[in-house]
């Protein structure tokens, strides 16, 4: 379920750097001569927008998960206060 909503958000991203990168925001001042040129680059500048998209988000999920286990680590009474939250006596 997560690398589906990852995946989700990482196509999302690029969707939104691909409409605010086409040229009709500049007025097609950076057109090329050549369309087919144009399209195969942003055909393969979407992929690796979600590819990089895709990492980055994956690399904040384990930065997340490290600040976690770091501050279990340190404050093991904290740790064991939160994992017996909810259990009865």
């Amino acid at each position: 379920m997560q690398r589906s909503i990852d995946l989700t958000l990482s196509i999302v991203a690029s969707v939104v750097a691909f409409l605010l990168s086409w040229p009709f925001w500049r007025d097609f001042e950076f057109w090329p001569e050549s369309h087919l040129a144009w399209w195969i680059y942003f055909a393969v500048g979407f992929v690796l927008a979600v590819y990089v998209f895709y990492v980055f988000i994956g690399s904040l999920h384990i930065l997340f998960l490290h600040d976690t286990q770091n501050t279990t680590a340190a404050n093991p009474a904290d740790a064991a206060s939160t994992t017996n939250r909810g259990a009865r006596p």
